[in-house]
């Protein structure tokens, strides 16, 4: 197993190493997580369309099926009742009404479905949280070097 660098896990990396490793790693998981934003607005922006081509539909089939469905529905059931057709053009407005109330009440639950998603509300959370985890990071304390040539100045001029 090794490093994303190439070098054997477990093996003395220096500290450029281990920057250049750190700094790959930061790249690739904001990558990802502009992925996953990007997935999730695709995913809300299909279901808005959805929702919107419902109600254009809804709208549509109640404006050009209105003429002739209550034409022929109407005179269908005048043939097969005998009723007055006046009611039997109201029996066919409310069929068409009722279809309409169907297809809105799809566009309805898609609506919510891409209204309830929080999916780019919790990706820049995450990306917030990694952030502020970062900007938290302390490096490893090191204890302060003791430099031999200051010791041995020091030692030669007394």
């Amino acid at each position: 197993m090794s490093a994303p660098d190439g070098s054997p896990v477990g093996a003395e990396r220096s500290i450029g190493q281990l920057f250049a490793s750190a700094t790959t790693e930061m790249s690739a998981l904001v990558h990802d997580e502009i992925a996953l934003a990007k997935a999730q607005l695709k995913q809300d922006v299909k279901r808005g369309a959805t929702s919107g081509g419902a109600f254009t539909v809804a709208a549509a089939v109640l404006l050009f099926s209105l003429p002739m469905l209550n034409f022929a529905l109407a005179y269908a059931i005048r043939t097969w009742s005998d009723w007055n057709l006046a009611v039997c053009f109201l029996l066919s407005f409310a069929a068409n009404v009722l279809l309409a109330v169907l297809l809105v009440l799809v566009g309805v639950v898609f609506a919510k479905k891409a209204k309830r998603s929080k999916g780019p509300q919790k990706v820049a959370a995450s990306m917030k949280e990694t952030a502020g985890v970062l900007q938290n990071a302390k490096p490893h304390p090191r204890p302060a070097p003791v430099s031999d040539a200051v010791e041995v100045v020091a030692r030669s001029s007394s």
